[in-house]
């Protein structure tokens, strides 16, 4: 199975050819999945997600990114209890999602700082057994984990304890950056991030950083490219997700429907699509 989206749900006004927010409704009627955020910055309570669900179709699903604090980029000095805290609230804000089936994935993608010291392993070992049971996908922002004295023992440790390498597509010149490097380390699931080949945009600093970061259009070309990709792993893995993150210009939703294409994919399922929509798309 292959399954396609894009993160967030507000910012991808293609979808219904309008400047306003788009609505989770209205993402739904177009993809079987969406990247959430919003657990990144503050963890929301379980009303919030229950409404969430009543908004899309029961086959929809989730992929939640961790909280700052469980992937050490709050830049206040976190305590163990703290922590320990933050993981039971985390696990709390999940259960509607594993209550109905409908969480993906926990994303936990690391800073460039979090490299592969013997530290680093021993909170991923602790991460495990803080959400064990949980599908959760490993995203680092660093080359040290992909050297050559280092990969191989990555992937038998993300195999050993059920962690999903996400297969990252972005600029690669500097340090604080991974190459596209397609592993399979969970029978059940290959999660794909896109971020876009914008190298100056990859390196912005200053206040707009983040509206510079994704700001990349993958060509037909590209996504062609990344078909074939795909193709060759589904035989190896359950699900193959994908999901886009160049978002800065409105790019992700028109990459994913055109990759959707290309790969001959209908999705059973979506949420009915208004009728203003059905005379636009």
């Amino acid at each position: 199975m292959i399954t396609l989206g894009a993160t967030t749900w507000s910012e991808h006004q293609a979808l219904i050819a309008d400047i306003r927010p788009v609505k989770l409704e209205e993402y739904a009627a177009f993809f079987p999945v969406v990247e959430v955020d919003t657990f990144f910055y503050a963890i929301p309570t379980v009303q919030t997600i229950e409404n969430w669900q009543t908004k899309v179709p029961k086959t929809f699903s989730f992929v939640v990114k961790a909280n700052r604090v469980m992937t050490g980029h709050s830049k206040e000095k976190i305590t163990l209890a703290q922590l320990n805290q933050t993981f039971l609230a985390f696990k709390t804000a999940l259960a509607p999602l594993l209550a109905t089936d409908q969480l993906k994935t926990v994303l936990f993608q690391f800073p460039p700082y979090f490299t592969p010291t013997k530290k680093s392993i021993n909170y991923l070992r602790q991460i495990r057994q803080w959400l064990p049971q949980i599908p959760i996908c490993l995203e680092f922002r660093t080359k040290a984990w992909y050297r050559s004295q280092t990969l191989p023992s990555l992937l038998k440790f993300c195999t050993e304890q059920s962690f999903t390498l996400t297969v990252a597509d972005e600029p690669t010149q500097t340090e604080a950056s991974v190459p596209f490097a397609p592993y399979v380390t969970t029978p059940e699931l290959m999660f794909w991030r896109l971020h876009g080949r914008n190298q100056q945009g990859w390196l912005k600093k200053g206040p707009d950083w983040r509206k510079e970061r994704t700001l990349y259009c993958y060509s037909k070309e590209e996504l062609l490219q990344f078909k074939e990709t795909i193709l060759a792993f589904t035989s190896q893995v359950k699900e193959v997700c994908v999901i886009f993150n160049n978002n800065s210009a409105g790019d992700a939703a028109p990459n994913a429907l055109l990759l959707k294409e290309l790969l001959g994919l209908e999705f059973s399922g979506l949420a009915p699509k208004p009728p203003t929509q059905l005379k636009l798309l």
